[in-house]
């Protein structure tokens, strides 16, 4: 490797290894089985403060990901008020060494650029607030043996990505530590959380999934810690809430980046104390339950604005596992495809060649959610029929001729325009979240707010969409 090279992302050459029929690793084994387990090259990272407040600090960063900041649990903790709380991150992959900003106050600068998501060299200086961090690559890279497998679980996959998930819940699923599962909407969050539950000690205990996005926030307290009789008004009775539902499981939080800022305390003493108290109550009760949470937000920035604890933060994320997006992963659509359509078909005749090809080549901003609804709906109404309602990615753009109003002037003609993108828009979420107005402006990138009021001036009900693309599907 060259100095200043970024090592490759490699698939390097799968190391036999001689195991016996019980699974164990034993070179002077009778050779059962030979196994060839895939390996990927991880660079040995060192940032070294070289100008700052903190000069002379240096750190080994391990593979995976390493947040920088003053906050007390960054895996690196800088003194430099000019910092912020959860500054950036550093992340050490087969792709490379990549900075990622997380929403910091004076943003993070590579070599002098301002960043929010970069690859660095051997040698990068990282700039953020007043302190300047250089990075250097040592030595041979880590050779890291990944899990010879297509699924774990339910969570189906064989490539590499997806490997390297594996390895890492292997390890995580038979202990009782909090998990934080980020991801893009539709990476499949739950599924995986269910996996890990399915894998541990408590797999036969319940596992109970919350969407904490869709709970009013006045009654968060109630549905996550029970209430008592006469706690507020309707409160008509005693009732368990779902951490005691879940005694002796696993509760899944999913979307926790929209629990809002007044309920977090309570969680977190729960997650410390394992104790919860009813709203209304004066008494706690014990409970035995593993947390593990989800979200596609930035819980990081959050951090730094104010609207997310780090103390929470730093308490969920005790393991945290990125899931890759569906076009970082490509080699398993034809995989996820047929599976899917088997599901529905019932193992009938596999989806034609050149479909899973042209699936493999589209970007999926929907992952592997929108992957699953397309596949169903090619099932039913045949392959040809689907490819004529939703043109393959590389197809020609429809002609915009007799689509803009040239009786209008431009600025006019823009406005119109803009609103009826707005309109298409708006819809297009909302069929694709299956109505879901919580998650569609998320994927938008703007408040709920924001998107009622978009539906409100467009006329639009988000029920309305779903049912009519219902009744379009049938």
């Amino acid at each position: 490797m060259r100095p200043g090279q970024c090592p490759p992302r490699t698939t390097a050459p799968s190391t036999e290894r001689r195991v016996t029929t019980g699974g164990m690793a034993d070179d002077n084994a009778p050779t059962d089985v030979i196994a060839r387990i895939p390996s990927v090259s991880l660079a040995r990272v060192r940032a070294h403060v070289i100008e700052g407040r903190d000069r002379g600090l240096e750190k080994v960063l391990e593979a995976g990901v390493t947040q920088i900041g003053t906050a007390e649990r960054c895996g690196m903790r800088l003194t430099d008020p000019s910092v912020s709380r959860v500054h950036c991150e550093v992340r050490v992959d087969p792709d490379g060494v990549s900075v990622v900003d997380l929403g910091s106050t004076n943003g993070s600068y590579v070599d002098g650029v301002r960043v929010r998501d970069a690859i660095a060299r051997s040698g990068a200086v990282i700039d953020i607030g007043g302190t300047k961090l250089q990075l250097s690559f040592e030595g041979e890279p880590i050779k890291l043996l990944l899990p010879e497998r297509e699924r774990f679980g339910v969570v189906l996959g064989a490539s590499l990505a997806m490997r390297r998930v594996y390895d890492m819940l292997e390890r995580i699923a038979p202990t009782e530590s909090t998990v934080l599962l980020r991801g893009e909407t539709g990476t499949g969050k739950e599924m995986v959380a269910r996996a890990i539950h399915d894998a541990s000690r408590r797999a036969r205990g319940p596992f109970v999934a919350v969407d904490c996005g869709a709970i009013a926030d006045d009654l968060i307290e109630s549905e996550l810690f029970g209430h008592v009789r006469g706690a507020f008004t309707g409160a008509a009775g005693d009732r368990r809430g779902l951490f005691e539902e879940a005694d002796g499981g696993t509760l899944f939080l999913d979307e926790i980046g929209e629990m809002p800022l007044q309920s977090q305390p309570k969680l977190l003493r729960a997650l410390e104390t394992r104790q919860v108290r009813r709203v209304g109550a004066n008494a706690t009760k014990p409970i035995d339950v593993r947390v593990i949470a989800a979200t596609n937000r930035p819980l990081g920035q959050h951090v730094n604005d104010g609207s997310f604890r780090d103390d929470l933060y730093y308490r969920l994320a005790v393991f945290e596992i990125v899931l890759p997006p569906l076009r970082e992963r490509r080699e398993d659509i034809p995989l996820l495809a047929r599976h899917f359509h088997d599901l529905v078909t019932g193992n009938a005749a596999p989806p034609p060649p050149e479909a899973l090809a042209a699936l493999a080549q589209r970007s999926w901003p929907g992952n592997v959610r929108e992957l699953k609804n397309f596949v169903e709906r090619s099932a039913c109404l045949g392959w040809s029929a689907a490819w004529t309602n939703e043109a393959p990615a590389g197809s020609p753009a429809p002609a915009v001729e007799g689509l803009v109003r040239t009786d209008l002037q431009l600025s006019d003609a823009r406005a119109l325009w803009s609103r009826q993108f707005e309109s298409l828009y708006v819809a297009a979420l909302l069929r694709q979240t299956g109505g879901n107005v919580t998650r569609a402006a998320q994927m938008a990138g703007i408040s709920r707010r924001s998107f009622h009021r978009i539906l409100a001036e467009n006329k639009l009900s988000s029920r309305a969409i779903v049912e009519d693309d219902a009744g379009g599907d049938d």
